[in-house]
């Protein structure tokens, strides 16, 4: 398999990052609560230290892999700001008849974007077969999306601010 990243495409993490950045600040000021910002945050600090880690130590992602994985830093980032159900998201519910705001499930859905830097991953360095990767991609996806909601579930039981832990389930 070839590399996908040449030159050129070696800024492509650095212009994200930065935007991540740029949208983190923005977020950090005035949100609509403070206790859940912050539980929506540290995930997802914790996620991108993790992708820069890795691109230090030299493992690298195409382009559209890069663009995947901001996804969901971006969208939760945005979410944590005004609390997940605040977005001010209605005209998507609207567009598309739904009655609740739809932010939360796009935010759960993009997690399934990682699937693809998992199996890009695992086929530059011919771990296993593509089928063995695609489904060992979309399973450990699975695993880490149940992984939250267990942590989502259990600091809304018992994280002590019961308006904080609405406010991080989405609900």
């Amino acid at each position: 398999m070839e590399d996908p990243v040449d030159a050129g495409a070696q800024r492509t993490p650095a212009i994200l990052l930065l935007g991540y950045l740029a949208l983190f600040t923005w977020g950090a000021i005035g949100p609509y609560d403070r206790a859940t910002w912050v539980a929506e945050n540290v995930p997802i600090v914790a996620l991108v230290a993790a992708l820069v880690l890795l691109y230090r130590r030299g493992v690298r992602f195409s382009p559209v892999a890069y663009a995947l994985m901001a996804f969901l830093p971006y969208w939760h980032t945005i979410g944590g700001h005004y609390t997940f159900e605040r977005v001010p998201f209605d005209w998507f519910g609207t567009l598309f008849g739904f009655e609740r705001n739809m932010f939360d499930r796009i935010g759960h859905f993009s997690v399934g974007f990682f699937a693809f830097g998992i199996l890009e991953g695992l086929q530059r360095h011919r771990v296993m077969r593509w089928p063995w990767a695609a489904a060992f991609a979309v399973f450990t996806i699975g695993f880490v999306a149940m992984s939250y909601e267990l942590i989502e579930w259990a600091y809304a039981a018992y994280g002590g601010n019961a308006e904080a832990g609405a406010n991080f389930l989405g609900s």
